[in-house]
């Protein structure tokens, strides 16, 4: 009962900071000085087609009235103008790109699946790679093997991300001509070109992040291996792997996890550098392209996408916590 209702209020928090988020992102891009009306009114804009355009975007009414009618629009859809010419977003309405003449939400739908490939395949090899290299290096403390994998962990710490895609790309794209450097396939149309072409991103993420996770697991591990419950676990006469896998592993599960999620959670808001190195047309790539052209409403639909992504990975670690920890 005291987890459910936990998690109950956990849920409703994370309601609220969504709310807080939308309004937040909602006042910043409202003072944008940019007017998208202007923007959409074409040349030549006179006063009186300007004013057209922002009544038929709803930007001629108060800001909170456009906030009020934003959250309707996520939840039961919204209809811009009137008459023949008018424009219904369904619901979930993220906005509308008169730009692109195209709803924000049918634009991160079609770019997610290019950001979840690229943020999911490197997830799973950044968390095997990471938290095996420091288990293995707290069970060899002060060997030359976890010399070596603290070594390279602070490579793969202090190299930038676009400095580890350029150099894969011109050593592995280009010089040794394995693997392809550019493009996306979906996964649908073959699986197996699908991972070809993810491969390199996938290495280029996995090393940025599993060395963070080798050194936090690393740390863990040796701080887990000198409390008494491991020195009683042992002096029982329990096996070796036995202390580690069920005793040592399950209590540096939880910091584990919270962190991947966490990382996981940001990675699928849109992993800008990684998309832009590599071509590939994911979140960040919209993004990075509304920022450009100020198509505001697509700037705020993504943002508010990658927010919900990093909320909802928050809720999942303490639904985590929850059942393996009884004093939550």
């Amino acid at each position: 009962m005291n987890r459910l209702r936990f998690l109950a209020s956990r849920l409703v928090q994370t309601l609220l900071v969504l709310i807080i988020i939308a309004f937040i992102t909602f006042a910043i891009f409202s003072l944008w000085p940019s007017d998208p009306a202007g923007l959409a009114c074409g040349k030549p804009c006179t006063p009186d087609n300007l004013q057209r355009a922002r009544e038929f975007m709803g930007y001629d009414q108060p800001w909170y009235t456009q906030f009020w009618h934003y959250l309707v629009g996520i939840v039961q859809g919204r209809t811009f103008g009137q008459g023949a010419s008018a424009v219904v977003c369904s619901a979930p309405c993220l906005g509308y790109s008169f730009r692109l003449s195209t709803p924000v939400t049918d634009l991160v739908v079609s770019r997610l699946p290019v950001t979840a490939s690229i943020a999911v395949g490197a997830a799973i090899l950044w968390l095997i790679v990471g938290v095996g290299a420091g288990v293995i290096s707290a069970l060899r403390r002060g060997s030359r093997l976890d010399r070596f994998i603290m070594t390279g962990t602070v490579f793969g710490v202090s190299a930038p991300s676009y400095l580890l895609g350029l150099l894969g790309i011109l050593l592995f794209g280009f010089t040794l001509d394995m693997v392809p450097v550019s493009g996306y396939v979906p996964l649908s149309q073959s699986p197996v070109d699908w991972a070809w072409h993810l491969i390199l991103p996938w290495t280029v993420l996995a090393l940025i992040s599993a060395a963070i996770y080798a050194r936090m697991v690393r740390g863990e591990m040796l701080e887990n291996m000198g409390e008494d419950y491991v020195r009683t676990a042992r002096a029982v006469g329990l096996p070796e792997k036995r202390v580690i896998g069920r005793h040592v592993m399950r209590n540096i599960s939880l910091p584990v996890v919270t962190y991947f999620a966490l990382d996981l959670g940001s990675m699928l808001g849109g992993a800008v550098i990684t998309e832009r190195v590599f071509s590939m047309q994911g979140l960040g790539a919209l993004l990075m392209d509304a920022v450009g052209t100020v198509d505001v409403p697509v700037v705020m639909g993504v943002t508010l996408v990658a927010a919900a992504f990093v909320i909802i990975a928050n809720l999942l670690v303490d639904a985590f916590a929850a059942l393996i920890d009884p004093r939550v």
